[in-house]
């Protein structure tokens, strides 16, 4: 099979390696990609935002299947061009990736499905939101109804907090722009986040392992919130009976639910769940794998990663023979540029990827250029190191002797990624 992989980052990285992997693969070309994803198959520019021109691309090439990486194009219906021209492509069309697009979408859906998530109340006036605030103390979440990168979601700790976050989104600052002109006001759920994703055909599923990301930027989770500094799987705190409520009481009703909507849920349904004393809750859904959750989960999928995206794909997950149990344990640790999640300088030469590599550790490239010749960082997160052993411990200590192979001025990563896990496991 000929096989274009869309967007440039480390999630895209880890899904063209799975998918070179494949005995299905014959080529594979990667669309903007990155240095690392070079290294596997040509690489051609292209406009993510823009179905057309990625549909253009894939009739040029003569590609089988094209598998979309990021939530951009996928919001923007890059599925649903691809369809009507005749194409085939792994993800969501546009009406199953409102998901995501929209978290008032979102919330709506679960409350008419009856899929269990945080109360909430949607505002697109600034007055009547900071009223809310008024009867409702934090601890509260806001959130931004559109995409945001990652970064649209405020847990605030005081009501000055959740009053600033509100102003920042509906006032006249409009930091998220039009994705926050509609503001999402939820209830503050305590308990332990996961993340779960579910290969869907329309109709059928597979589950790859649970994960646990890490978004603050230091240790002990303090800071800001960022893309993703680590992430581990499988994620102790999903117990199988915790799995079993996921499967009844969401994904399940979700797949329902989509069809009832009109919109068939294809591709991977991400589904981030907090574990709450009264069950998993939805924190939220993407349209799409997570980063650096993928990272993970495709490395211990004990299978064809193309194999089953391409049966997904197909709609032929009902009698798709999938491993069981995911193969040991992955973890991902994120090396980030000297002031991420905020400013940052770009351009330091980075080395000691081959070292990293020499030892077992798998580096995928998420904010990389070559320049003149040289390999540079261009991103706040640079690069992330994946280490894959016999259970968490052992994944964790390949992925860290990594991390001290590679340099670059201003490199900086957490030290305490899988903490949690390993806890539990201990217990």
């Amino acid at each position: 099979m000929n096989i274009l992989v869309i967007g440039s980052g480390g999630r895209e990285n880890a899904i063209a390696l799975a998918v070179k992997k494949s005995p299905l693969c014959t080529n594979l070309i990667s669309a903007p990609g990155n240095p690392g994803m070079e290294r596997l198959g040509k690489c051609i520019p292209v406009d993510v935002s823009n179905p057309n021109a990625i549909a253009d691309l894939a009739e040029k090439e003569k590609i089988d299947l094209t598998i979309v990486g990021p939530e951009v194009p996928l919001v923007n219906g890059v599925i649903d061009e691809f369809r009507k021209r005749g194409l085939r492509a792994f993800g969501p069309v546009k009406g199953a990736a409102a998901l995501e697009g929209s978290k008032a979408f979102s919330k709506n859906f679960m409350k008419k499905y009856g899929i269990p998530t945080a109360a909430y109340e949607t505002f697109t006036d600034l007055n009547a939101a900071l009223e809310f605030l008024k009867a409702h103390p934090a601890p509260i979440v806001v959130k931004a109804s559109g995409l945001a990168a990652g970064k649209g979601a405020v847990v605030c700790m005081t009501d000055a907090e959740a009053i600033a976050a509100v102003e920042e989104m509906l006032g006249d600052k409009a930091v998220f722009g039009e994705s926050g002109k509609t503001v999402v006001i939820e209830e503050f759920m305590e308990g332990e986040e996961a993340s779960l994703f579910a290969v869907c055909d329309g109709k059928d599923y597979v589950l790859l392992s649970s994960a646990q990301d890490h978004k603050r930027v230091f240790d002990g989770d303090k800071g800001p919130n960022t893309g993703g500094m680590g992430a581990y799987t499988p994620a102790p705190v999903v117990t199988d009976e915790i799995l079993a409520t996921v499967k009844s009481q969401i994904i399940e009703p979700t797949l329902r639910g989509m069809i009832a909507e009109g919109s068939p849920y294809t591709g991977v349904l991400y589904v981030g769940i907090m574990v709450t004393k009264n069950g998993p809750k939805v924190v939220e859904y993407n349209c799409r794998l997570g980063d650096p959750e993928c990272q993970v989960v495709l490395p211990a999928y004990d299978g064809d990663v193309l194999a089953l995206f391409d049966a997904a794909e197909k709609g032929e997950l009902k009698n798709f023979n999938a491993p069981k149990a995911p193969k040991g344990s992955a973890a991902i640790v994120v090396i980030a540029s000297e002031g991420y999640p905020g400013a940052y300088q770009k351009g330091k030469e980075i080395s000691g990827i081959e070292d990293a590599e020499a030892i077992g550790a798998m580096v995928v490239h998420a904010g990389t250029k070559m320049q003149n010749g040289k390999l540079v960082t261009a991103g706040g997160r640079v690069l992330g190191v994946v280490g894959v052993g016999k259970d968490l411990q052992a994944a964790l200590d390949k992925a860290y002797e990594g991390c001290a192979k590679i340099h670059f001025d201003g490199a900086f990563f957490r030290k305490d990624i899988g903490q949690k896990g390993l806890a539990k496991c201990k217990k």
